[in-house]
């Protein structure tokens, strides 16, 4: 029977967490990161690595922090110094059959599994756990908090940056070797020109492949238009950064992105006339929040950032007889902790 485990919340130093959960009475703690949730292409990778009892590495982090030259040095070191080590994959057929978080749990999975030794604890970079049978806890952020989580981090993103500079040799007009596959403008633009390869994962290039946006045919779709356009406007005035309009799901729509040095903001944007009863953002109940977040989650899979993410509500009112018109911006409007 898995024993039950919470997580701690802070940490000293790198090997807080393992040395949290030896107390516990767990002696072999595996680290294990991914890398590749976001890109347009290739399989998403994962790295299992178990270090020895008090050791540090000095320059392990978040591998994405690390320059390309310092990942590989780190790179031969980890696999010299770990106890064990394994790095696995899900395939572009994989993402593409059971979405991309399930594949990266899958790729976690089989990271885990391929350990030469098998741990009795591990501990898993971001916020969600795969199916192992052995106790585990999540970190966010654990790649830069956790000594082995680093290690795994690195391992993983070498392992996966290594693949794609072999699929740039089979497919040299999309730039592999420079983008590793990520949603870049060369990238974006070879898609355009060329079409997507067998490596590229159809589901992510919905955006790329059908730019054009439906013309809207009815007054209400019209209005709402003009809502967003004065919207972003409203914000773009504010000092936010547009990065994208319209962005689509399985679960919805985020009407639109934009960015500033703290917060990346999905803002839901509703128009209405001055006289109307019900104000809009009464409108995004939870139902509507749950899709706007699950939206929001599959954008943040394919777009890393560093920034903190927010849901907000803007109102265009509008005043019919005049022409005139207001806006109303509602900030944190809703979480995805709330969910």
């Amino acid at each position: 029977m898995i024993r039950q485990v919470s997580a701690v919340t802070s940490g000293s130093d790198k090997l807080y967490y393992e040395g949290f959960y030896r107390e516990q009475g767990y002696e072999l703690i595996c680290g294990v990161d991914e890398a590749g949730r976001g890109p347009l292409a290739g399989p998403v990778y994962a790295a299992a690595v178990i270090l020895p009892e008090g050791m540090i590495i000095e320059g392990i982090d978040d591998s994405k922090k690390l320059s390309e030259k310092k990942r590989e040095q780190l790179f031969e070191v980890i696999r010299e110094k770990a106890v064990a080590y394994s790095v696995a994959s899900a395939s572009v057929e994989e993402i593409e059959e059971i979405n991309i978080l399930n594949a990266t749990m899958l790729a976690m999975k089989r990271a885990v599994e391929g350990l030469s030794v098998k741990p009795d604890f591990a501990l898993i970079d971001g916020n969600k756990r795969p199916a192992l049978d052995i106790p585990c806890v999540d970190i966010v952020k654990g790649d830069a908090k956790s000594q082995s989580i680093g290690a795994a981090s690195i391992l993983a993103k070498v392992s996966r940056d290594r693949l794609m500079k072999e699929y740039a040799e089979k497919y040299p007009e999309y730039g592999f070797e420079k983008h590793k596959g990520y949603s870049s403008p060369l990238h974006r633009e070879m898609i355009v020109k060329y079409g997507p390869c067998d490596i590229h994962r159809l589901s992510f290039l919905g955006s790329i492949l059908h730019p054009e946006e439906k013309k809207p045919k009815t007054r209400a779709q019209k209005t709402g238009k003009r809502g967003e356009a004065r919207a972003l406007a409203f914000l773009e005035n504010k000092g936010y950064e547009l990065v994208a309009k319209n962005y689509r799901s399985d679960y919805g729509e985020i009407d639109i992105i934009v960015r500033n040095s703290e917060y990346l903001v999905f803002v839901e944007v509703k128009t209405r006339r001055s006289d109307a009863l019900e104000r809009p953002s009464a409108w995004a109940d939870k139902r509507k929040q749950k899709k706007l977040i699950e939206t929001a989650r599959i954008y943040l899979t394919q777009n890393e950032t560093e920034l903190r993410s927010r849901f907000d509500v803007i109102e265009v009112v509008n005043n019919a007889p005049t022409g005139e018109y207001y806006i109303e911006h509602l900030e944190n409007a809703f979480s995805a902790e709330e969910e």
